[in-house]
């Protein structure tokens, strides 16, 4: 594919002059530059793509065997090549149960056992004298839960949910610190029940139970696949969920990951946020690219990074209940393709995946918008909103919101010039050199390109179908760039270095081997900390 990333950069150069805003005067711009399924609409139109780019991103669809690749995913065929693993988390919201075959056996049955399970277990919670739910966990165990029961508070008619990841003690004693242990459940939730950060966490909360007068056997569950180790732990099998090695962490919120969210939306509610995800997952698998949400979303993506050169990607949720999707999708894009060998083992022929990053507005106007609108790199941006918000009597608040965003996305794309930023500070009252001055303090490059998801309004079906239409994103991506989005060999390292350091900070061995900086800090920390 290197001849069509190569015409591809030549298209850029010789239309990287053209005004995103000129591409306007064709009256049928934005519908026809936008994506829609049921009431959801993806508007890219504020971008410098045309027909003619279009067509040629389009071909690296076909070229990448898009099409053939999502048919073998949804099959079960195992594409994580790496780790020779199906990738199934959409069998997870697969509510209606169609046979899906891995290695010769229906897994749908199991799937929705446990998703039984999970509903009478939540119900049991819900209806029991339990006020807190502490969710222990790291990466995807983590930030897709916090993640989806902030956002769908409105509906959160269960215990109140804690979230606890990092292995720095401030995390789980600042979380622990006012709960009552006789009334507190607390979710460990890891795989192999072997993470050390999440284990270390779960050891602590335990003995913060019994030093406090609860019961561990009755009020410790876990997501785990490890039932010895479960046991061992002191957790009953039957507050135990497992889910299949086919279920990626950061695609594993659907599944026993979710079991916090359940709890705290009502097993309907969470029948609801599966049902979104369906809903996208039969949208994906049906649509033309061209009216594919994500795959046109995956293509906007792969213009801006891999051939516009934008190094990094700003998400920008307009809904304050929404301000843990920038960090969760972080992880969802960079995780899987922040990848530079392909699936043959040779070096990935373009950049990978961008840097991800974002805060929900307005917060972020008052924070790093200036350099959006102003700074020397081109961030593209991508908005989200929902046309109605849970607070009617505060709709004024909400009418305010949807002006912010749509007004962001408007100044980005059209900018200002020098000529009319001369005349508002000539309106202003400054002349000769102090005009111009001022005058090109308050010039606007303009030319900035955006995509905004816009949504009647942020419900768990809705959530559903945001989490399923960025997850086809990344898997477009990552077929297109040939690279395997569904394993994180890059995290290892780290880890293992971590583990041989330990005994290191312990004071149990010395730094021998270790190179000249490491045993330096390592001398400090020593020194320092009593």
């Amino acid at each position: 594919m290197t001849s069509q990333w190569d015409a591809l950069a030549k298209r850029f150069s010789k239309i990287k002059g053209r005004t995103i805003l000129s591409l306007f005067e064709d009256a049928g711009r934005a519908q026809n530059f936008s994506a829609q399924t049921g009431d959801m609409l993806l508007d890219y139109s504020k971008t410098n793509l045309d027909a003619e780019t279009l067509d040629m991103l389009g071909a690296l669809v076909e070229a990448a065997g898009v099409a053939e690749k999502r048919a073998a995913m949804f099959s079960g065929a195992p594409i994580n090549d790496t780790e020779g693993r199906a990738v199934l988390h959409t069998a997870l919201r697969n509510l209606d149960g169609a046979p899906i075959d891995v290695g010769g056996r229906d897994v749908m049955p199991g799937v929705l056992a446990t998703l039984a399970r999970m509903r009478d277990f939540a119900d049991k919670i819900r209806n029991s004298e339990i006020t807190d739910v502490v969710n222990i966990g790291i990466g995807g165990s983590d930030l897709g839960p916090a993640m989806a029961v902030e956002a769908l508070s409105p509906y959160h008619d269960g215990p109140r949910c804690h979230f606890v990841s990092n292995v720095d003690g401030a995390h789980i004693a600042d979380t622990l610190r006012g709960l009552e242990a006789k009334s507190t459940l607390v979710i460990v939730a890891s795989k192999t029940f072997t993470t050390i950060e999440t284990m270390t966490n779960a050891r602590t909360a335990r003995a913060w139970m019994q030093d406090h007068g609860g019961d561990p056997g009755t009020q410790f569950a876990a997501l785990s696949t490890a039932d010895d180790l479960t046991a061992d732990f002191g957790i009953p099998p039957a507050q135990v969920f497992g889910f299949e090695d086919w279920v990626g962490g950061r695609y594993s919120v659907w599944g026993p990951i979710g079991l916090s969210l359940m709890i705290a939306i009502g097993p309907k509610g969470f029948d609801a946020f599966l049902r979104g995800g369906q809903a996208m997952d039969r949208h994906f698998q049906a649509a033309d690219w061209r009216d594919n949400l994500s795959v046109m979303l995956a293509l906007v993506g792969l213009w801006h990074a891999q051939v516009c050169g934008y190094a990094s990607r700003a998400v920008l949720p307009y809904d304050q209940r929404l301000s843990k999707l920038p960090d969760y999708l972080q992880q969802l894009e960079m995780e899987s393709n922040g990848k530079s060998v392909q699936m043959g083992g040779e070096p990935v022929t373009v950049d990978s995946g961008p840097v991800v990053w974002g805060a929900a507005g307005t917060n972020g106007q008052h924070a790093f918008y200036q350099l959006l609108h102003q700074g020397t790199r081109v961030v593209p941006c991508e908005f989200l909103v929902a046309a109605e918000g849970h607070e009617p009597e505060l709709a004024h608040h909400h009418k305010l919101l949807v002006a912010n965003c749509l007004a962001q996305s408007e100044a980005l794309m059209r900018g200002r010039s020098l000529t009319e930023a001369r005349a508002k500070m000539q309106a202003a009252g400054f002349k000769g050199d102090a005009l111009e001055r001022q005058a090109r303090h308050r010039v606007f490059a303009g030319n900035r390109p955006s995509v905004t998801l816009v949504y009647p309004r942020l419900d768990p079906f809705t959530l559903g179908q945001i989490i399923a239409l960025y997850e086809h994103r990344v898997f477009v991506e990552g077929v297109i760039l040939g690279i395997n989005s569904f394993d994180q060999w890059g995290v290892e390292l780290g880890k293992e270095l971590a583990t041989s350091l330990q005994p290191v900070i312990e004071g149990r061995k010395d730094t021998a081997g270790k190179d000249g900086s490491t045993a330096q800090l390592v001398d400090y920390i020593l020194r320092h900390a009593g």
